[in-house]
């Protein structure tokens, strides 16, 4: 779920300290296996070989998620690195999960469905672009719009799912187009995301922890497509639930202190 902070671009900017210059083979291994993972999928989705190309899309998620902690825990960051993870994003959740969506069932709706894909590839464009400038500026704890690799996940998820069961037809369809433009306007959007960067992967956890994660594990075994895509989907309402309720608690908070205020008068007679 997590967006990758592109090779430690975070981290260097939000300290202040200038990024080596050099090109690391570690890191950018595994971008270039994501790189690889989201160019697959679109082969295997021209090609009509949908739940292929949608595992590899779940791939490509993955190999972005190792490449950045890999370079912070080499100390080998680079803005080679950066820039790469950033095309590379591009290119596995970006065009990929568009054109697979379009290969599986767009292409019946005519212009709606071509532009429908057309409208989630520049979304994630923008939202990549928003995420680089907006590096060092804002609450790592929190996404601004719904991350690019979560949205593919939504969409690989759906179409894995429906080619599983055997979905077909222009009800279906139209509403694959609805949910593709519903994720493109979540990506641009300014709703909060829980980015899970605090997570700390290297620390103690209680050995409850383990245990849960068993029952989890067999869970997402026996229907991948449709717990991956319940699990992204949930992650996806999440942002407006979340905005919803940071909305309410202001508004709250503004009518306790005007009443306060409006009480003032009162006690000073």
């Amino acid at each position: 779920m997590p967006e990758n902070n592109h090779n430690g671009r975070e981290q260097g900017d939000a300290s202040g300290l200038r990024r080596r210059r050099g090109i690391y083979l570690l890191p950018n291994l595994f971008t270039t296996a994501g790189l690889f993972a989201g160019f697959y999928a679109i082969v295997a989705g021209m090609n009509g070989r949908f739940e292929a190309a949608a595992v590899a899309i779940f791939v490509a998620m993955v190999m972005d998620g190792i490449d950045g902690r890999i370079a912070r825990l080499t100390n080998t960051q680079s803005d080679f690195g950066a820039e790469y993870d950033s095309l590379a994003d591009m290119v596995s959740f970006g065009i990929a999960p568009a054109l697979v969506v379009y290969s599986w069932g767009l292409n019946t709706l005519g212009k709606f469905g071509w532009l429908a894909a057309f409208v989630y590839t520049a979304c994630a464009a923008l939202r990549l672009a928003r995420f680089n400038t907006q590096t060092g500026m804002i609450d790592k704890r929190y996404f601004q719009g719904l991350a690019s690799p979560a949205a593919a996940a939504i969409i690989a998820g759906m179409v894995w799912s429906a080619h599983d069961y055997g979905l077909e037809g222009k009800v279906v369809m139209i509403a694959a187009l609805v949910l593709t433009v519903l994720v493109s306007a979540l990506m641009v959007s300014k709703m909060r995301y829980y980015s899970f960067k605090d997570f700390n992967l290297k620390g103690k956890v209680p050995f409850l922890t383990l245990v849960v994660l068993v029952p989890i594990i067999v869970l997402i075994s026996i229907d991948p497509p449709l717990v991956l895509f319940a699990v992204f989907l949930l992650y996806g309402l999440s942002g407006p639930v979340l905005t919803l309720l940071q909305l309410r608690n202001r508004r709250l908070t503004r009518k306790g202190l005007a009443a306060g205020e409006s009480a003032e008068p009162k006690d000073l007679r």
